[in-house]
């Protein structure tokens, strides 16, 4: 449903925090739910889920790979696992076991990237991660989810947990702006509109959601019309929506947490190119390696707020016009 009314900042909880609550929730209504931490517990928020169903919880240690292996076998034996770490060493160090033993298998295994992104802020370039989805994505037969506030992780993590099948989520640390009212619908692989517009498109999601809706606003004080599109289903992709933004706006703005050489803006483009062809832009890092620092410090310098987004736009009218 569109955002009506004027769009305010009000923070509500971390992506990851939403995560681990909603575990918790799942775990007592199906006693099938288990989850595998890879001794960060504390920091993904699996420890609630930990403290209440302790014989249903394994910390695999440092080790993400044997977690991810671990965590494919219960799901062979018939659990709806949940695999947690930060993102950088998840998908990184747990690739192989994605691949041979969740992707093809096709097993039911929930993966849950936590920290992802640049906005880890002061733990550095090490534990970013700027390439999981374009991992994720690569990966047959998963579907890959960036929520943008608590709301949409809280029910994109019980869609992930009654689909059948693999599934990656990715989650943020710091808290985010509060986008969607508690009774917002989601569904896998049907975007959102969040912003109605005719003049371009805006395709995001994650933190970005709230920085492009704020966008939006700026740009209608200037008389350009934004349409923002919470791409929260990176995979499979909303190719209708994204064919009938194309052609109802004639250009399209992505913009992502994420590196732009093979996130959620290369898959948008691809279905651009062979639906609705349009000039296009895209926000995001740009082959490069984050710094240690305040998380909003950051998203400044690396060009991934309002501001920038607000820029991408204009820049993408003009060469419409």
């Amino acid at each position: 449903m569109p955002i009506k009314t004027k769009f305010e900042v009000k923070l509500g909880a971390a992506t990851r925090e939403a995560f681990g609550r909603t575990l918790v929730e799942l775990g007592r209504e199906n006693k099938d739910i288990v989850v595998c931490d890879a001794d960060l517990s504390k920091s993904t928020m699996t420890t609630y889920f930990a403290k209440e169903f302790p014989d249903r919880f394994f910390s695999i240690g440092i080790a993400e790979a044997n977690m991810v292996g671990i965590a494919a076998g219960l799901a062979s034996a018939g659990k709806i696992p949940f695999a947690s770490s930060f993102s950088a060493f998840l998908m990184t160090k747990g690739f192989e076991q994605m691949r041979v033993c969740a992707a093809y298998p096709k097993v039911n295994l929930k993966v849950v990237g936590t920290h992802s992104g640049i906005s880890i802020g002061e733990d550095g370039p090490s534990q970013m991660s700027v390439e999981e989805t374009a991992l994720a994505c690569s990966l047959v037969g998963f579907v890959v989810l960036a929520p943008a506030d608590e709301t949409a992780t809280k029910a994109l993590v019980r869609l992930a947990a009654a689909h059948v099948g693999p599934v990656f989520i990715r989650t943020g640390r710091p808290k985010v702006p509060i986008v969607y009212a508690a009774d917002q619908k989601f569904e896998i692989g049907k975007a959102i509109e969040a912003v109605e517009g005719s003049d371009v498109a805006i395709v995001v999601n994650g933190l970005l959601v709230a920085q492009a809706i704020l966008a939006s606003q700026t740009l209608e004080d200037e008389g350009i019309s934004a349409r923002v599109i919470d791409m929260h289903t990176v995979k499979p992709l909303d190719r209708e929506a994204i064919r009938r933004a194309a052609a109802e706006t004639g250009a399209m703005v992505v913009a992502e947490e994420h590196l732009v050489d093979a996130g959620l803006g290369v898959r948008v483009a691809q279905v651009v190119a062979e639906t609705a062809p349009c000039p296009m832009e895209f926000v995001g890092i740009h082959d490069t390696y984050a710094e240690s620092g305040q998380p909003d410090e950051l998203l400044e310098k690396y060009g991934l707020v309002a501001r920038d987004v607000a820029a991408a736009v204009r820049k993408v009218v003009a060469r419409k016009r």
